[in-house]
């Protein structure tokens, strides 16, 4: 056991190295801002309504887990706190893994080798380098979810659907899923009738109480639903195409895309694929259907992290091959190689090297202005400066040229990159803001920092 230790333990912190070194690159965006600002706004006991991007927490996916996180945050406020329980969650998923392996009578090296399968599969890796999402929580939790219902531990069980449910609110059609799994193949109907009962009551309690009470229709489209635009601008619309024009929905499933995101996603487990042993990915079905279903391409690739709640299912069909001596490959060495040769094509690794050191030239003039900003005080700045600062109320990355001196008063902060602005912006829209700084408002904001094109504008008191 004192190996499976060392694996978990060195996985754990090369998962949180990778994210905090990505991170300290100035890599990290929107999404990372907005968890690390409405948690830590949780911890000081203040509504957690998002300056970065206008709404509640609740309001996002009715994500409630974010609550018990914002502990962490009462120790110290960091948002390393949320690599850390991020790497750990990733890595646990492992460990979890190598239970149910030998759970399913596989021999321990067989079982070491699943957990390498699943440690160096490519979305494990890629998703604790995509900012932060409560989902990779849910990963160990349905894994945790499955080994207690083979093993008829029922309060865990429910602990564990509980974690997964407050993690996403549409992870509870994941849960439905798997509750028709447990119930008409496992043999585990309770369990499987606690899944779907909890994952429906839950998906209709967020979706049409939670979810509308603390934000609205519009923001949710404009956050999430404009993935899928070709069904409609509301719910109402999307439901009438679901139902009365299903060609629309078959043109969009049917695409070259979709089919290479398919491949992408079984390569790396492929070789033990037998149809006798897919009854588990009836887990997979909403998660797929709603990344083939988008229109979006970033749900349709291992980048991010929009795939992960197939991994626990992905796992199952390996483990279930495996232990029937049905597996196309069946030695330790040559999963474990199968499992690499894909790590290597589709992990992102090869970011450190190139994407993630785009903003390397002006680092150190960044870090120092950012240094600069001693309170606790409202800022406006860049997309990628944003998650640095996010402890307080009013940070914002989103700049409109027409804002007057008023709209600009609300900060007393205004850091600006000009030479990496980031997505939200361009060189040229905050090299003109500077100079409107410069000229116009000198009488307002003074000039604090200027180095390698980066610049801070503090509040002037009179």
């Amino acid at each position: 056991m004192n190996h499976i230790k060392v694996i978990i333990g060195i996985s754990t912190l090369i998962l949180f190295i990778s994210s905090i070194l990505r991170h300290e690159l100035f890599n990290s965006s929107g999404d990372l801002a907005f968890f690390d600002q409405c948690i830590y706004l949780i911890s000081q006991g203040k509504p957690p309504v998002s300056s970065v991007l206008g709404f509640h927490v609740l309001a996002d996916h009715a994500a409630w887990i974010l609550y018990p996180l914002a502990l962490l945050y009462k120790i110290y406020p960091s948002v390393y706190w949320l690599f850390a329980v991020q790497s750990i969650a990733l890595a646990l998923g492992a460990l979890l893994t190598y239970f149910l392996a030998l759970q399913a009578g596989l021999k321990e090296k067989l079982a070491v080798a699943i957990m390498t399968v699943y440690l160096m599969y490519p979305v494990v890796y890629n998703s604790n380098l995509c900012d932060f999402h409560p989902d990779t929580i849910a990963v160990p939790a349905l894994l945790t979810a499955v080994l207690t219902a083979r093993s008829r531990k029922i309060a865990w069980f429910c602990v564990s659907i509980l974690v997964v449910l407050g993690c996403k609110a549409v992870l509870s059609l994941t849960v439905v899923a798997m509750g028709i799994w447990l119930l008409l193949f496992e043999k585990r109907r309770l369990y499987g009738a606690i899944a779907i009962i909890s994952g429906i009551i839950w998906f209709l309690i967020a979706n049409w109480m939670i979810i509308p009470y603390f934000g609205s229709e519009a923001a949710l489209l404009n956050r999430h639903l404009y993935r899928y635009s070709y069904l409609g601008n509301s719910f109402s619309e999307m439901l009438q195409i679901l139902l009365f024009q299903p060609k629309i929905i078959f043109n969009n499933l049917f695409s070259t895309i979709n089919l290479e995101y398919l491949c992408f996603l079984f390569l790396p487990v492929i070789w033990v694929f037998r149809p006798q042993y897919f009854m588990p990915l009836i887990g997979i079905i909403p998660c797929i259907a709603l990344n083939l279903l988008a229109d979006h391409p970033s749900q349709k690739n291992l980048v991010l992290h929009y795939s992960l709640p197939t991994i626990p299912f992905l796992i199952l069909v390996l483990i279930g091959s495996l232990a029937a001596g049905k597996a196309w490959l069946k030695q330790r060495k040559a999963i474990i190689l199968w499992s690499l040769v894909w790590f290597l094509v589709f992990g992102k690794y090869g970011f450190f090297s190139s994407k993630y050191l785009h903003n390397i030239d002006n680092w150190a003039a960044t870090k120092e202005a950012i240094a600069l900003v001693k309170t606790k005080d409202s800022v406006l700045t860049t997309d990628i400066i944003t998650p640095h600062l996010t402890h307080r109320q009013l940070i914002s990355f989103k700049y409109n040229p027409s804002q007057d001196i008023a709209e600009l008063n609300k900060f007393y902060y205004v850091l600006l990159n000009i030479r990496h602005p980031g997505w939200a912006a361009t060189s040229e829209s905050l090299s003109n803001l500077v100079n409107i700084f410069k000229n116009q408002y000198q009488s307002n904001f003074h000039l604090k920092y200027q180095q390698d094109d980066v610049y801070l504008f503090e509040k002037t008191i009179s």
